[in-house]
């Protein structure tokens, strides 16, 4: 019997990946035995969670404190997972910030902090493991972690720099995926709903939230841990070798209406 998704001693870098849904998407690929380099700036939280992933799924892990804003920390990162596995086959680009206010009273910092981390980071984070792992391999994964926002607006929650910044993630995907392809490589984005994590679920839970759920969500509720990990799966797995480019929206029907 053939096992679509095994993704043993295959290597994944995921950025962001000190709480929320960047560990619950490294854990689904551990439990598929791949190998997890956790990326994020808080080292203690990153141990935490590298030892949770190797003591329950057996797999190697390696912690990297790193801020994808910086080139230099951005490639000796990745020098040094190659150092430590020989390889990387998979990227997602998790990590990224949100800035929520009226687009009059937004400030410069919080735009350009959006692009520097949201567009920016995913740009040089891609760079960096083409150029030093993916393009040599001639193999590689990208799954850039965009948002439902990076496809439309919304009226409840301002956040203008956002949506620019994920829009742009969006198509540097399809841009990544048109250079790439030749390499066997390929680059697709996840673009997420709201989906519960402990630092939203006292908001989702609020009146006006459950309200906004039932009017824009057709499923008329928000995401549940474990429900992004599939699509990670498969854009992450050999067998998703003829997808590339595409934006793969976990919204619940959100962006369908």
């Amino acid at each position: 019997m053939k096992n679509y998704f095994d993704l043993k001693d295959r290597v994944a870098i995921v950025t962001g990946c000190s709480t929320g849904l960047g560990v619950q998407m490294a854990k689904a690929l551990a439990n598929q035995g791949c190998n997890i380099v956790a990326v994020a700036r808080r080292q203690e939280l990153l141990d935490q969670v590298t030892k949770e992933i190797s003591d329950k799924f057996g797999v190697q892990t390696m912690a990297c404190k790193c801020d994808i804003t910086d080139t230099d920390t951005v490639n000796a990162t990745v020098k040094a997972v190659l150092d430590k596995f020989g390889r990387i086959d998979i990227l997602i680009n998790n990590a990224g910030t949100g800035a929520v206010a009226p687009a009059e009273d937004i400030t410069d910092k919080q735009l350009e902090d959006e692009m520097d981390i949201d567009l920016g980071g995913t740009f040089k984070f891609a760079r960096a493991v083409a150029k030093q792992a993916m393009i040599p391999a001639k193999y590689g994964r990208i799954i850039n972690i965009a948002s439902m926002y990076g496809l439309v607006g919304n009226k409840i929650a301002g956040s203008a720099p956002y949506h620019a910044a994920k829009g742009a993630v969006v198509n540097l995907t399809r841009a990544l995926a048109a250079e790439w392809g030749k390499y066997g490589i390929t680059v697709n984005s996840i673009c997420p709903g709201y989906f519960y994590t402990p630092l939203t679920e006292e908001t989702l839970n609020s009146d006006f939230f459950q309200q906004n759920a039932k009017t824009m969500i057709p499923e008329e509720r928000y995401g549940n841990e474990g429900e992004l990990d599939t699509a990670a799966i498969f854009l992450a797995s050999p067998a998703s070798s003829y997808v590339t480019g595409v934006q793969l929206p976990v919204d619940g029907g959100y962006t369908c209406m």
